[in-house]
Protein backbone atom coordinates (compact mmCIF):
# COMPACT_ATOMS: atom_id res chain seq x y z
CA UNK A 1 0.00 0.00 0.00
CA UNK A 2 1.16 3.39 -1.19
CA UNK A 3 2.14 6.55 1.50
CA UNK A 4 -0.93 7.85 -0.31
CA UNK A 5 -3.68 5.14 -0.08
CA UNK A 6 -2.41 4.63 3.72
CA UNK A 7 -3.31 8.53 4.32
CA UNK A 8 -7.03 7.82 2.23
CA UNK A 9 -7.32 4.79 4.48
CA UNK A 10 -6.73 6.62 7.52
CA UNK A 11 -8.60 9.95 6.23
CA UNK A 12 -11.83 7.23 5.56
CA UNK A 13 -11.19 5.80 9.24
CA UNK A 14 -11.54 9.37 11.02
CA UNK A 15 -14.41 10.17 8.79
CA UNK A 16 -16.63 6.82 9.82
CA UNK A 17 -15.72 7.32 13.20
CA UNK A 18 -16.28 11.31 13.06
CA UNK A 19 -19.93 10.14 11.13
CA UNK A 20 -20.56 7.13 13.95
CA UNK A 21 -20.18 10.76 16.75
CA UNK A 22 -22.22 13.14 15.27
CA UNK A 23 -25.17 10.46 13.46
CA UNK A 24 -25.16 9.50 17.65
CA UNK A 25 -25.81 12.78 18.72
CA UNK A 26 -28.02 13.57 15.90
CA UNK A 27 -30.22 10.11 16.62
CA UNK A 28 -30.60 11.35 20.00
CA UNK A 29 -31.44 14.92 18.63
CA UNK A 30 -34.29 13.68 16.50
CA UNK A 31 -35.56 10.92 18.80
CA UNK A 32 -36.70 13.95 20.85
CA UNK A 33 -37.95 15.95 18.13
CA UNK A 34 -40.23 13.16 17.44
CA UNK A 35 -41.45 13.03 20.74
CA UNK A 36 -41.85 17.18 20.40
CA UNK A 37 -43.58 16.32 17.36
CA UNK A 38 -45.90 13.66 18.87
CA UNK A 39 -46.66 16.01 21.71
CA UNK A 40 -47.27 18.95 19.39
CA UNK A 41 -49.63 16.27 17.59
CA UNK A 42 -50.86 15.10 20.85
CA UNK A 43 -52.07 19.21 22.06
CA UNK A 44 -52.87 20.91 19.18
CA UNK A 45 -53.36 18.11 16.03
CA UNK A 46 -53.14 19.81 12.64
CA UNK A 47 -55.86 22.62 12.91
CA UNK A 48 -55.87 26.18 12.76
CA UNK A 49 -53.28 27.01 15.94
CA UNK A 50 -50.84 23.87 14.48
CA UNK A 51 -50.96 25.77 11.04
CA UNK A 52 -50.20 29.18 11.93
CA UNK A 53 -47.33 27.96 14.95
CA UNK A 54 -45.81 26.25 11.89
CA UNK A 55 -45.83 28.90 9.95
CA UNK A 56 -44.55 31.20 12.72
CA UNK A 57 -41.30 28.71 13.37
CA UNK A 58 -40.88 28.63 9.38
CA UNK A 59 -39.88 31.71 8.65
CA UNK A 60 -37.08 32.45 11.31
CA UNK A 61 -35.67 29.03 10.46
CA UNK A 62 -35.91 30.30 6.83
CA UNK A 63 -33.55 33.27 7.37
CA UNK A 64 -31.36 30.63 9.86
CA UNK A 65 -30.84 28.80 6.62
CA UNK A 66 -29.75 32.12 4.65
CA UNK A 67 -27.93 33.42 7.28
CA UNK A 68 -26.26 30.56 9.67
CA UNK A 69 -26.44 26.77 8.53
CA UNK A 70 -26.59 27.56 5.05
CA UNK A 71 -24.57 30.38 2.81
CA UNK A 72 -22.65 31.60 6.26
CA UNK A 73 -21.87 27.96 7.12
CA UNK A 74 -20.63 27.30 3.55
CA UNK A 75 -18.14 30.26 3.27
CA UNK A 76 -17.05 30.34 6.60
CA UNK A 77 -15.81 26.73 6.93
CA UNK A 78 -13.68 26.71 4.51
CA UNK A 79 -11.74 30.28 5.04
CA UNK A 80 -11.50 28.95 8.60
CA UNK A 81 -9.77 25.83 7.53
CA UNK A 82 -7.30 27.71 5.54
CA UNK A 83 -6.41 29.35 8.50
CA UNK A 84 -6.28 26.71 10.67
CA UNK A 85 -3.68 25.26 8.19
CA UNK A 86 -1.90 27.85 6.98
CA UNK A 87 -1.87 30.72 9.82
CA UNK A 88 -0.93 31.40 12.91
CA UNK A 89 -3.52 30.12 16.12
CA UNK A 90 -3.17 34.21 16.88
CA UNK A 91 -4.19 34.97 13.50
CA UNK A 92 -7.61 32.20 13.77
CA UNK A 93 -8.71 33.53 17.12
CA UNK A 94 -8.75 37.03 15.39
CA UNK A 95 -10.76 35.85 12.21
CA UNK A 96 -13.28 34.31 14.58
CA UNK A 97 -13.58 37.38 17.04
CA UNK A 98 -14.00 39.69 13.21
CA UNK A 99 -16.67 37.24 11.75
CA UNK A 100 -18.42 36.94 15.40
CA UNK A 101 -18.69 41.10 15.64
CA UNK A 102 -19.67 41.38 11.77
CA UNK A 103 -21.94 38.69 11.51
CA UNK A 104 -23.74 39.42 14.72
CA UNK A 105 -24.57 43.13 14.04
CA UNK A 106 -25.92 42.06 10.78
CA UNK A 107 -28.43 39.98 12.68
CA UNK A 108 -29.01 42.02 15.05
CA UNK A 109 -30.74 44.42 12.49
CA UNK A 110 -32.22 41.87 10.54
CA UNK A 111 -34.14 40.80 13.97
CA UNK A 112 -35.38 44.33 14.22
CA UNK A 113 -36.66 44.62 11.05
CA UNK A 114 -38.25 41.31 11.50
CA UNK A 115 -39.96 42.26 14.43
CA UNK A 116 -41.58 45.22 13.92
CA UNK A 117 -42.34 44.07 10.28
CA UNK A 118 -44.08 40.82 11.47
CA UNK A 119 -47.29 41.98 10.24
CA UNK A 120 -45.99 42.51 6.53
CA UNK A 121 -43.85 39.15 6.53
CA UNK A 122 -46.79 37.12 7.87
CA UNK A 123 -49.27 38.76 4.52
CA UNK A 124 -46.21 37.24 2.60
CA UNK A 125 -45.75 34.25 3.52
CA UNK A 126 -49.62 33.13 4.30
CA UNK A 127 -50.82 34.88 1.39
CA UNK A 128 -53.90 32.55 1.53
CA UNK A 129 -54.81 33.52 4.65
CA UNK A 130 -55.31 37.32 3.90
CA UNK A 131 -57.01 35.73 0.44
CA UNK A 132 -59.17 33.39 3.04
CA UNK A 133 -59.99 36.80 5.19
CA UNK A 134 -58.56 34.74 8.06
CA UNK A 135 -58.29 37.87 10.31
CA UNK A 136 -57.74 35.61 13.78
CA UNK A 137 -54.87 33.83 12.12
CA UNK A 138 -53.09 36.43 10.91
CA UNK A 139 -53.37 38.20 14.08
CA UNK A 140 -52.12 35.13 15.87
CA UNK A 141 -49.37 34.55 13.40
CA UNK A 142 -48.26 37.67 13.89
CA UNK A 143 -47.98 37.54 17.53
CA UNK A 144 -46.07 34.45 17.10
CA UNK A 145 -43.79 35.72 14.91
CA UNK A 146 -42.93 38.92 17.47
CA UNK A 147 -41.56 35.95 19.74
CA UNK A 148 -40.33 33.74 17.28
CA UNK A 149 -38.06 35.49 14.87
CA UNK A 150 -35.27 36.20 17.94
CA UNK A 151 -34.26 32.59 17.42
CA UNK A 152 -33.43 33.33 13.91
CA UNK A 153 -30.44 35.62 16.10
CA UNK A 154 -29.59 33.00 18.81
CA UNK A 155 -29.14 29.99 16.43
CA UNK A 156 -27.44 31.81 13.87
CA UNK A 157 -24.60 32.83 16.37
CA UNK A 158 -25.36 28.98 17.31
CA UNK A 159 -24.49 28.21 14.21
CA UNK A 160 -21.08 30.01 13.75
CA UNK A 161 -20.32 28.67 17.56
CA UNK A 162 -20.84 24.95 15.85
CA UNK A 163 -18.73 25.78 12.73
CA UNK A 164 -16.02 26.47 14.52
CA UNK A 165 -16.24 23.74 16.87
CA UNK A 166 -16.74 21.21 13.94
CA UNK A 167 -13.50 22.96 11.58
CA UNK A 168 -11.59 21.88 14.69
CA UNK A 169 -12.83 18.15 15.10
CA UNK A 170 -15.49 18.86 18.40
CA UNK A 171 -18.62 17.21 16.35
CA UNK A 172 -20.26 15.72 19.33
CA UNK A 173 -21.55 19.50 21.46
CA UNK A 174 -22.90 21.00 17.78
CA UNK A 175 -24.47 17.62 16.94
CA UNK A 176 -26.33 17.55 20.80
CA UNK A 177 -27.21 21.33 20.52
CA UNK A 178 -30.60 20.73 18.53
CA UNK A 179 -31.76 18.58 21.65
CA UNK A 180 -32.60 21.72 23.71
CA UNK A 181 -34.89 23.01 20.78
CA UNK A 182 -36.99 20.11 21.13
CA UNK A 183 -36.72 19.64 24.84
CA UNK A 184 -37.53 23.48 25.47
CA UNK A 185 -40.86 22.86 22.97
CA UNK A 186 -41.65 19.31 24.69
CA UNK A 187 -41.39 21.30 28.30
CA UNK A 188 -43.55 24.35 27.13
CA UNK A 189 -46.43 22.41 25.44
CA UNK A 190 -47.01 20.55 28.45
CA UNK A 191 -46.14 22.80 31.34
CA UNK A 192 -46.53 26.27 29.79
CA UNK A 193 -49.60 25.77 27.82
CA UNK A 194 -52.14 25.43 30.42
CA UNK A 195 -51.43 29.28 32.16
CA UNK A 196 -51.76 30.93 29.01
CA UNK A 197 -55.26 32.70 27.22
CA UNK A 198 -53.63 30.84 24.01
CA UNK A 199 -52.63 27.81 24.68
CA UNK A 200 -49.99 27.22 21.45
CA UNK A 201 -48.33 30.47 21.90
CA UNK A 202 -46.54 27.91 24.59
CA UNK A 203 -44.78 27.22 21.59
CA UNK A 204 -43.68 30.39 20.38
CA UNK A 205 -42.30 30.87 23.83
CA UNK A 206 -40.75 27.26 23.86
CA UNK A 207 -38.79 28.60 20.81
CA UNK A 208 -37.23 31.85 22.18
CA UNK A 209 -36.42 30.03 25.45
CA UNK A 210 -34.41 27.03 22.98
CA UNK A 211 -32.61 29.84 21.47
CA UNK A 212 -30.79 30.89 24.59
CA UNK A 213 -30.53 27.82 25.68
CA UNK A 214 -28.81 26.93 22.57
CA UNK A 215 -26.39 29.48 22.17
CA UNK A 216 -25.40 29.26 26.58
CA UNK A 217 -24.58 25.70 25.89
CA UNK A 218 -22.09 26.30 23.37
CA UNK A 219 -20.04 28.80 24.55
CA UNK A 220 -18.20 26.45 27.42
CA UNK A 221 -16.52 24.46 24.51
CA UNK A 222 -15.70 27.53 22.73
CA UNK A 223 -14.03 28.26 25.64
CA UNK A 224 -12.19 25.65 26.35
CA UNK A 225 -10.29 25.36 22.48
CA UNK A 226 -9.81 29.10 23.65
CA UNK A 227 -11.50 30.53 20.57
CA UNK A 228 -14.87 32.10 22.97
CA UNK A 229 -15.35 35.39 20.74
CA UNK A 230 -14.54 39.07 21.72
CA UNK A 231 -16.76 40.85 18.93
CA UNK A 232 -15.27 43.04 16.85
CA UNK A 233 -16.97 44.78 13.61
CA UNK A 234 -14.48 44.94 10.64
CA UNK A 235 -15.75 44.84 7.59
CA UNK A 236 -12.59 45.43 6.00
CA UNK A 237 -10.54 42.34 7.75
CA UNK A 238 -9.24 40.38 4.81
CA UNK A 239 -10.65 37.29 6.43
CA UNK A 240 -14.25 38.89 6.27
CA UNK A 241 -13.97 39.79 3.03
CA UNK A 242 -12.50 36.58 1.70
CA UNK A 243 -16.02 35.07 3.64
CA UNK A 244 -18.54 37.85 2.23
CA UNK A 245 -17.15 37.43 -1.10
CA UNK A 246 -18.03 33.68 -0.68
CA UNK A 247 -21.04 33.89 1.07
CA UNK A 248 -22.62 36.38 -1.74
CA UNK A 249 -23.30 33.61 -4.21
CA UNK A 250 -23.94 31.29 -1.36
CA UNK A 251 -26.47 33.52 -0.02
CA UNK A 252 -28.30 33.43 -3.10
CA UNK A 253 -27.33 29.78 -4.03
CA UNK A 254 -29.17 28.38 -0.50
CA UNK A 255 -32.06 31.11 -0.62
CA UNK A 256 -32.93 28.96 -3.85
CA UNK A 257 -34.16 26.28 -1.31
CA UNK A 258 -35.55 28.68 0.97
CA UNK A 259 -37.75 30.17 -2.11
CA UNK A 260 -39.11 26.88 -2.72
CA UNK A 261 -40.06 26.67 0.53
CA UNK A 262 -41.51 30.21 0.53
CA UNK A 263 -43.56 29.17 -2.44
CA UNK A 264 -44.79 25.89 -0.16
CA UNK A 265 -45.86 27.99 2.25
CA UNK A 266 -48.06 30.56 0.61
CA UNK A 267 -49.46 27.47 -1.80
CA UNK A 268 -50.67 25.71 1.07
CA UNK A 269 -52.14 28.78 3.05
CA UNK A 270 -54.48 28.43 -0.06
CA UNK A 271 -55.52 24.75 0.83
CA UNK A 272 -57.59 23.55 2.94
CA UNK A 273 -56.70 24.35 7.02
CA UNK A 274 -54.24 21.41 8.10
CA UNK A 275 -52.07 21.53 5.20
CA UNK A 276 -49.34 23.08 6.22
CA UNK A 277 -49.63 21.00 9.49
CA UNK A 278 -49.71 17.52 7.22
CA UNK A 279 -46.90 18.74 5.58
CA UNK A 280 -44.67 19.40 8.14
CA UNK A 281 -45.23 16.30 9.87
CA UNK A 282 -44.62 14.46 6.76
CA UNK A 283 -41.23 16.68 6.89
CA UNK A 284 -40.35 16.07 9.78
CA UNK A 285 -40.15 12.41 9.71
CA UNK A 286 -38.21 12.58 5.82
CA UNK A 287 -36.21 14.75 8.22
CA UNK A 288 -34.65 11.83 10.43
CA UNK A 289 -32.49 10.06 7.77
CA UNK A 290 -31.82 12.90 6.21
CA UNK A 291 -30.29 14.50 9.24
CA UNK A 292 -28.68 10.99 10.21
CA UNK A 293 -27.11 10.36 7.15
CA UNK A 294 -26.56 13.26 4.38
CA UNK A 295 -26.49 15.97 6.39
CA UNK A 296 -24.00 14.20 9.05
CA UNK A 297 -22.28 13.21 5.93
CA UNK A 298 -22.38 16.49 4.93
CA UNK A 299 -20.81 17.82 7.96
CA UNK A 300 -18.01 15.96 8.46
CA UNK A 301 -16.49 16.12 5.12
CA UNK A 302 -16.67 19.54 4.70
CA UNK A 303 -13.51 20.80 6.69
CA UNK A 304 -11.60 17.14 5.27
CA UNK A 305 -12.46 18.55 1.64
CA UNK A 306 -11.70 22.16 2.61
CA UNK A 307 -8.34 20.67 4.48
CA UNK A 308 -7.30 18.14 1.42
CA UNK A 309 -7.80 21.30 -1.22
CA UNK A 310 -5.83 23.47 0.84
CA UNK A 311 -3.21 20.68 0.83
CA UNK A 312 -3.45 20.71 -2.72
CA UNK A 313 -4.45 16.48 -2.25
CA UNK A 314 -6.92 15.79 -5.73
CA UNK A 315 -6.79 12.31 -5.18
CA UNK A 316 -7.93 12.73 -1.60
CA UNK A 317 -10.50 14.87 -2.43
CA UNK A 318 -12.09 12.13 -5.08
CA UNK A 319 -11.43 9.41 -2.52
CA UNK A 320 -13.32 11.39 -0.06
CA UNK A 321 -16.20 12.12 -2.25
CA UNK A 322 -16.31 8.93 -3.76
CA UNK A 323 -16.85 7.37 -0.12
CA UNK A 324 -19.56 9.99 1.01
CA UNK A 325 -21.63 9.25 -2.19
CA UNK A 326 -21.61 5.14 -1.81
CA UNK A 327 -22.82 5.65 2.20
CA UNK A 328 -25.28 7.91 0.64
CA UNK A 329 -26.63 5.44 -1.49
CA UNK A 330 -25.89 2.01 1.02
CA UNK A 331 -28.61 4.13 3.78
CA UNK A 332 -30.23 6.42 1.65
CA UNK A 333 -31.98 4.08 -0.56
CA UNK A 334 -33.41 1.54 1.90
CA UNK A 335 -34.57 4.43 4.63
CA UNK A 336 -36.49 6.10 1.02
CA UNK A 337 -38.28 2.36 0.26
CA UNK A 338 -39.08 2.43 3.57
CA UNK A 339 -40.69 5.49 4.09
CA UNK A 340 -42.78 4.67 0.84
CA UNK A 341 -43.95 1.47 1.84
CA UNK A 342 -44.59 2.28 6.04
CA UNK A 343 -45.50 6.16 5.23
CA UNK A 344 -49.37 5.65 6.96
CA UNK A 345 -48.18 2.86 9.39
CA UNK A 346 -45.60 5.49 10.89
CA UNK A 347 -47.50 8.37 10.60
CA UNK A 348 -50.45 6.64 12.33
CA UNK A 349 -47.63 4.99 15.31
CA UNK A 350 -46.41 8.26 15.72
CA UNK A 351 -49.17 11.30 15.48
CA UNK A 352 -52.45 9.63 15.87
CA UNK A 353 -53.72 10.68 18.90
CA UNK A 354 -55.10 13.18 21.15
CA UNK A 355 -56.26 15.94 18.29
CA UNK A 356 -54.52 13.73 15.58
CA UNK A 357 -57.47 12.61 13.39
CA UNK A 358 -57.40 9.39 11.10
CA UNK A 359 -58.17 12.04 7.99
CA UNK A 360 -55.06 13.72 9.57
CA UNK A 361 -52.77 10.37 9.32
CA UNK A 362 -54.35 9.95 5.61
CA UNK A 363 -53.26 13.39 4.10
CA UNK A 364 -49.69 13.51 6.37
CA UNK A 365 -49.11 9.93 5.05
CA UNK A 366 -49.35 11.32 1.36
CA UNK A 367 -47.33 13.76 1.28
CA UNK A 368 -44.76 11.70 3.04
CA UNK A 369 -44.30 9.46 0.18
CA UNK A 370 -44.03 12.35 -2.12
CA UNK A 371 -41.25 13.44 0.14
CA UNK A 372 -39.71 10.46 0.63
CA UNK A 373 -39.01 9.90 -3.27
CA UNK A 374 -36.49 12.92 -3.25
CA UNK A 375 -34.51 11.44 -0.04
CA UNK A 376 -31.68 10.54 -2.19
CA UNK A 377 -31.44 13.37 -4.14
CA UNK A 378 -31.64 15.48 -1.24
CA UNK A 379 -29.04 13.18 0.60
CA UNK A 380 -26.57 13.85 -2.32
CA UNK A 381 -27.24 17.42 -2.62
CA UNK A 382 -26.14 17.60 0.68
CA UNK A 383 -22.70 15.43 0.15
CA UNK A 384 -21.99 17.01 -3.38
CA UNK A 385 -22.38 20.36 -2.38
CA UNK A 386 -18.85 20.69 -0.40
CA UNK A 387 -17.30 19.53 -3.55
CA UNK A 388 -17.60 22.71 -4.31
CA UNK A 389 -17.86 25.17 -1.44
CA UNK A 390 -14.42 23.69 -0.06
CA UNK A 391 -13.15 24.58 -2.88
CA UNK A 392 -14.67 28.47 -2.72
CA UNK A 393 -16.56 27.41 -5.85
CA UNK A 394 -19.93 29.19 -4.30
CA UNK A 395 -21.00 30.64 -7.44
CA UNK A 396 -21.27 27.06 -9.44
CA UNK A 397 -23.86 25.36 -7.18
CA UNK A 398 -26.02 28.67 -7.63
CA UNK A 399 -26.70 28.13 -11.18
CA UNK A 400 -27.49 24.76 -10.86
CA UNK A 401 -29.45 26.12 -8.28
CA UNK A 402 -31.57 28.37 -10.19
CA UNK A 403 -32.44 25.74 -12.19
CA UNK A 404 -33.43 23.57 -9.76
CA UNK A 405 -35.62 26.49 -8.60
CA UNK A 406 -37.03 26.93 -11.99
CA UNK A 407 -38.08 23.59 -12.19
CA UNK A 408 -39.51 23.60 -8.59
CA UNK A 409 -41.69 26.37 -9.61
CA UNK A 410 -43.35 25.26 -12.40
CA UNK A 411 -43.45 21.27 -10.82
CA UNK A 412 -45.19 23.31 -8.10
CA UNK A 413 -47.80 25.00 -9.98
CA UNK A 414 -48.52 21.82 -11.98
CA UNK A 415 -48.81 19.50 -9.40
CA UNK A 416 -50.43 21.50 -6.83
CA UNK A 417 -53.83 21.96 -8.36
CA UNK A 418 -54.72 18.33 -8.72
CA UNK A 419 -52.58 16.32 -5.70
CA UNK A 420 -52.87 19.68 -3.11
CA UNK A 421 -50.52 19.15 -0.68
CA UNK A 422 -48.78 16.17 -1.95
CA UNK A 423 -47.63 17.82 -5.18
CA UNK A 424 -45.99 20.20 -3.52
CA UNK A 425 -43.96 17.41 -1.83
CA UNK A 426 -43.45 15.75 -5.09
CA UNK A 427 -42.54 18.68 -6.93
CA UNK A 428 -39.82 19.24 -3.92
CA UNK A 429 -38.48 15.47 -4.61
CA UNK A 430 -38.36 15.98 -8.34
CA UNK A 431 -36.15 19.11 -8.08
CA UNK A 432 -33.80 17.79 -5.89
CA UNK A 433 -32.86 14.79 -7.71
CA UNK A 434 -32.32 17.55 -10.74
CA UNK A 435 -29.88 19.57 -8.34
CA UNK A 436 -27.89 16.88 -7.56
CA UNK A 437 -27.84 15.40 -11.48
CA UNK A 438 -26.39 19.02 -12.44
CA UNK A 439 -24.09 19.19 -8.93
CA UNK A 440 -22.48 15.72 -10.08
CA UNK A 441 -21.93 16.82 -13.66
CA UNK A 442 -20.63 19.65 -12.43
CA UNK A 443 -18.25 17.78 -10.34
CA UNK A 444 -17.04 14.70 -13.42
CA UNK A 445 -16.57 17.31 -16.16
CA UNK A 446 -14.19 19.72 -13.94
CA UNK A 447 -12.36 16.10 -13.45
CA UNK A 448 -12.71 17.30 -9.82
CA UNK A 449 -14.10 13.77 -8.87
CA UNK A 450 -13.41 10.00 -10.71
CA UNK A 451 -15.90 7.38 -9.81
CA UNK A 452 -13.68 4.53 -8.71
CA UNK A 453 -14.26 1.07 -10.19
CA UNK A 454 -16.87 -0.68 -8.81
CA UNK A 455 -19.54 1.14 -8.95
CA UNK A 456 -21.97 -1.03 -11.11
CA UNK A 457 -21.75 -3.60 -8.98
CA UNK A 458 -22.03 -1.70 -5.87
CA UNK A 459 -25.54 -0.21 -6.98
CA UNK A 460 -26.70 -3.51 -8.20
CA UNK A 461 -26.03 -5.41 -4.93
CA UNK A 462 -28.28 -2.48 -3.23
CA UNK A 463 -30.84 -3.00 -5.67
CA UNK A 464 -31.53 -6.32 -5.29
CA UNK A 465 -31.00 -6.40 -1.15
CA UNK A 466 -33.98 -3.18 -1.18
CA UNK A 467 -36.15 -5.79 -3.49
CA UNK A 468 -35.54 -8.18 -0.74
CA UNK A 469 -36.05 -5.55 2.58
CA UNK A 470 -39.56 -4.39 0.38
CA UNK A 471 -40.54 -7.92 -0.06
CA UNK A 472 -39.96 -8.81 3.56
CA UNK A 473 -41.58 -5.58 4.93
CA UNK A 474 -44.66 -6.74 2.55
CA UNK A 475 -45.01 -9.85 4.43
CA UNK A 476 -44.93 -9.03 7.56
CA UNK A 477 -47.10 -5.60 8.04
CA UNK A 478 -50.34 -5.78 8.25
CA UNK A 479 -53.08 -4.07 7.01
CA UNK A 480 -53.05 -0.02 7.04
CA UNK A 481 -56.31 0.09 8.64
CA UNK A 482 -55.10 -2.32 11.41
CA UNK A 483 -53.01 0.54 12.88
CA UNK A 484 -56.07 2.76 13.90
CA UNK A 485 -57.66 -0.18 16.18
CA UNK A 486 -54.25 -0.18 18.21
CA UNK A 487 -52.94 1.34 21.36
CA UNK A 488 -49.73 3.78 21.31
CA UNK A 489 -47.63 1.01 22.59
CA UNK A 490 -48.89 -1.73 20.71
CA UNK A 491 -48.39 0.62 17.63
CA UNK A 492 -44.88 1.60 18.41
CA UNK A 493 -43.79 -1.91 19.25
CA UNK A 494 -45.16 -3.76 16.25
CA UNK A 495 -43.63 -0.56 13.94
CA UNK A 496 -40.04 -1.23 16.04
CA UNK A 497 -40.66 -5.17 15.16
CA UNK A 498 -41.24 -4.47 11.32
CA UNK A 499 -37.98 -1.76 11.12
CA UNK A 500 -35.51 -4.39 12.74
CA UNK A 501 -36.82 -6.99 10.23
CA UNK A 502 -36.55 -4.93 7.33
CA UNK A 503 -33.34 -3.56 8.28
CA UNK A 504 -32.09 -7.31 9.27
CA UNK A 505 -33.28 -8.44 5.85
CA UNK A 506 -31.28 -5.27 3.95
CA UNK A 507 -28.13 -5.88 5.80
CA UNK A 508 -28.48 -9.92 5.38
CA UNK A 509 -29.17 -9.62 1.62
CA UNK A 510 -25.87 -7.37 1.21
CA UNK A 511 -24.20 -10.19 3.07
CA UNK A 512 -25.39 -12.71 0.93
CA UNK A 513 -24.51 -10.97 -2.66
CA UNK A 514 -20.80 -10.89 -1.48
CA UNK A 515 -20.93 -6.99 -0.40
CA UNK A 516 -19.29 -6.11 3.00
CA UNK A 517 -20.75 -2.75 3.79
CA UNK A 518 -17.63 -1.39 5.42
CA UNK A 519 -16.05 -2.35 2.27
CA UNK A 520 -17.92 -0.97 -0.07
CA UNK A 521 -17.54 2.34 1.05
CA UNK A 522 -13.92 2.58 0.72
Amino acid sequence: MSDTEKEVAKDQRRLLKSSGIVSLMTMISRVFGLIRDMVIAYFFGAGAGADVFFLAFRIPNLFRRLFAEGAFSQAFVPVLSEYKEKHSRDEVKQLVDNVSGTLGVNLVLITLVGVVGAELIISVFAAGFVYHDSVEKLALATEMLRITFPYLLLISMTAFSGAILNTFGRFAAPAFTPVLLNLSLILCAVYLRPYLDVPVMALAWGVLIAGVAQLTFQLPFLASEQLLPRPKVKFRDEGVKQILTLMLPALFGVSVGQINLLLDTVLASFLETGSLSWLYYSDRLLELPLALFGITIATVILPSLSREHANESAEEFSETLNWAMRLVFLLGVPASVALIFLAKPLIATLFYQGEMTEHDVSMAALSLMAYAVGLLGHMLVKVLAPGFFSRQDTSTPVRYGVVALVANMVLNLMLVWHFKHAGLALATSLSAFINAGLLFYGLVQTRVVTLNPGWGVFLARVVFANLCMLAVLYLVSPAEMTWFGLGFWHRFGMMLLICATGAVTYGASLLLVGDRPKESVR
